[in-house]
């Protein structure tokens, strides 16, 4: 194999023969050329940074893609391997100052995988299981009754004997089980929750998936801290899974299914923004446009979802800001008044994780820390090497247990570093993965929006 030494520019390799993709939706010429190896990313990606192995960073998994489009290897063995390890953060796409879109190479390659590489028979059917429970409402508060008693007997000895043998991948899902109560996975928000005060805008709610079961409380908060700052909340009923899961792992006729049926459910709300509280639903849905680009039937009606799709510290934060006469996004949102509902101050250092769907894929950076400056008294710290993963990354820390492990026990001492007195991020997928290895059961671990709720509302800070 041709390789690339460190900083030197892309030797050209013509092609050996037919390409190893097959010809839908192969990853683009265009975008292989565009990467020079000039070796800026490399101190941002986890997987480089801890093996050190050049075909484990962004520009060696680009060499990999360039050589199988050129026929030059095929997808089976070092090809796949090399690309299941990377954990799709974009920390890369961040770092790179040539513009290299490495999400999108990435979002091409995982479904050529996925197509045309036969998986071994225990990973196939993990994989399977994973994506049979965790896309379904339903199934996850199904799931709920026997994972409420279950976190009860896990205290007994006997019981967390045998769990502490589980082989990696069991012994990672067992681990990563959120904290579950009954009511809160049968919980269901209101369908309207009416804006206090005068109406500054409208909009409408994704709950999500597991984010609903387990994480409700953060959907409560959400609806409660819109309509504190005069947001009417839409929660539309019948929503289903958006299809960030699978778009993540390249399962693409499944996610864009569910793409179809979530545009579906929302385009036709009279909102200013569909709003979402979680970082890696969020990527996938303003990424709608692009993945039913090749689709006349659905191109121009996701697109246009696409645009009116926000994280809710970007809509929190245009109503904050006092500058701009208008939102400037093309929503009615009033933007011009400040924070609306007084706040209680919360005394205590509060360290913030950039989720990577949030802060790469989103680019949504400033605006949680905007929104959580409107605390009085809080001090806001942020946590070294900022802009690597915490290890979870979709359905990694579950199928990738050894190297999630390493970036969650790295994440939790720079977060131990920081000395915070609250940890907030905003994707379940974290707050778990951090809540595992951060091994303290005292620190709240929370979602932004649950500090600026307990503020609004002169609550004690919830615990997780």
């Amino acid at each position: 194999m041709t390789t690339t030494p460190a900083g030197s520019a892309e030797t050209k390799i013509p092609q050996q023969g037919p390409s190893a993709f097959d010809p839908h939706r192969p990853p683009e010429r265009e975008l292989l050329d565009d990467c020079v190896h000039c070796g800026f990313c490399l101190p941002t990606c986890p997987t480089y940074q801890l093996w050190g192995e050049e075909m484990d960073s962004p520009r060696g998994r680009i060499l990999l893609m360039d050589l199988a489009s050129k026929g030059d290897i095929a997808l089976e063995g070092p090809f796949s391997e090399h690309i299941d390890n990377c954990l799709g953060c974009m920390a890369c796409v961040t770092a790179c100052p040539s513009g290299v879109q490495y999400d999108k190479l990435l979002e091409s390659v995982r479904p050529q995988i996925e197509r045309n590489v036969e998986r071994g028979r225990a990973d196939k059917l993990f994989r399977d299981a994973i994506f049979s429970l965790f896309p379904y409402k339903r199934r996850l508060r199904a799931a709920a009754l026997p994972g409420a008693l279950y976190q009860k007997l896990r205290k007994v000895p006997a019981i967390r004997a045998l769990a502490d043998r589980l082989p990696g991948r069991l012994a990672a899902m067992e681990s990563l089980l959120p904290p579950v109560t009954v009511r809160e996975a049968f919980a269901t928000l209101p369908v309207h929750t009416p804006a206090i005060g005068a109406r500054r805008g409208r909009v409408a709610l994704l709950t999500g998936c597991v984010q609903d079961v387990f994480f409700h409380r953060v959907n409560e908060a959400t609806a409660r801290v819109l309509s504190a700052e005069g947001c009417d909340v839409l929660v539309p009923a019948g929503q289903q899974c958006c299809g960030a899961l699978e778009v993540h792992a390249g399962r693409e006729e499944d996610a864009l299914g569910r793409a179809k049926r979530t545009i579906a459910r929302f385009e036709s709300l009279d909102v200013d923004a569909i709003v979402t509280n979680v970082a890696g639903c969020g990527s996938s849905m303003k990424d709608y446009g692009h993945l039913l680009a090749d689709d006349p039937e659905w191109a121009e009606r996701a697109a246009a979802f696409s645009a009116r799709c926000k994280d809710v510290h970007e809509v929190l934060a245009e109503l904050y800001s006092r500058d701009s006469e208008s939102s400037g996004s093309g929503t009615s949102l009033d933007a011009a008044g400040g924070p609306r509902a007084p706040r209680t101050p919360i005394k205590g250092r509060v360290a913030y994780h950039d989720a990577c769907h949030l802060g790469h894929a989103q680019g949504v950076r400033s605006q949680p820390r905007e929104v959580l400056r409107t605390i009085p008294d809080l001090e806001l710290v942020d946590v070294a090497e900022a802009s690597l993963c915490c290890g979870s990354a979709g359905i990694y820390n579950m199928v990738m247990p050894d190297a999630a492990a390493e970036l969650g026990e790295r994440k939790a001492g720079k977060i131990r570093d920081a000395k915070p007195d609250v940890i907030v991020t905003a994707n379940p997928g974290c707050l778990l993965q951090i809540g595992k290895y951060l091994g303290d059961e005292t620190t709240p671990l929370l979602h932004p929006v649950q500090l600026l709720d307990a503020s609004i509302r002169g609550a004690a800070v919830p615990h997780r």
